[in-house]
């Protein structure tokens, strides 16, 4: 596949009809379990295959774009990394969840496109546009991955030994974790 330089640009609740185009496909041997503020690893086989085209349970197409509407309807802000004409790469941040902290809502980059800084690109669009509103952090519910929880660290994002108590509760697997913006 020959790659063109990659875009960004801000997404419309209609661009969102497009989230299918993003490959999720990903090998998963070691996730980590969330104590407080510590991370256990634990091995296994997690692995992620593409979204699924039809129905609407949770690794939907249309599941993953009524959650991306959803936030959209709740005030976020959409970013997508195009290669062409393809989305290859989406981040959707809301500013204030909470006095003075922004939640990195969803962030996804397909597979092939990983390690070349479009998510890099993508989180440190959404930390400015959250700065920009006034937040002085940002949290995420990560998927525990080590590769996802790794990509966060990287930039700065650390576990909260108390999760935001509406983020746990839709997601109790993930590890939840923030940053000082």
């Amino acid at each position: 596949m020959e790659r063109r330089q990659i875009t960004y640009r801000r997404l419309v609740a209609a661009d969102l009809a497009r989230i299918g185009e993003i490959d999720r496909t990903e090998r998963i041997e070691t996730i980590y379990v969330q104590r407080g503020s510590r991370l256990e690893e634990q091995a296994g086989d997690w692995s992620s295959p593409p979204w699924s085209s039809g129905g609407v349970g949770e690794h939907s197409v249309a599941h993953q774009r009524a959650e991306c509407e959803g936030h959209l309807a709740a005030g976020a802000l959409a970013l997508g990394a195009f290669d062409g004409e393809r989305l290859v790469g989406i981040g959707l941040v809301t500013p204030h969840v909470r006095r003075d902290i922004a939640q990195l809502a969803f962030l996804h980059v397909s597979d092939g496109y990983r390690g070349q800084g479009v998510g890099s690109r993508l989180t440190e669009e959404m930390e400015r546009l959250a700065r920009e509103a006034g937040d002085a952090a940002m949290v995420v519910s990560a998927t525990p991955s080590v590769n996802t929880v790794r990509f966060y660290f990287d930039r700065g994002f650390e576990p909260m030994a108390e999760p935001l108590p509406e983020l746990y509760e839709l997601e109790p697997e993930d590890v939840h974790m923030q940053k000082r913006l």
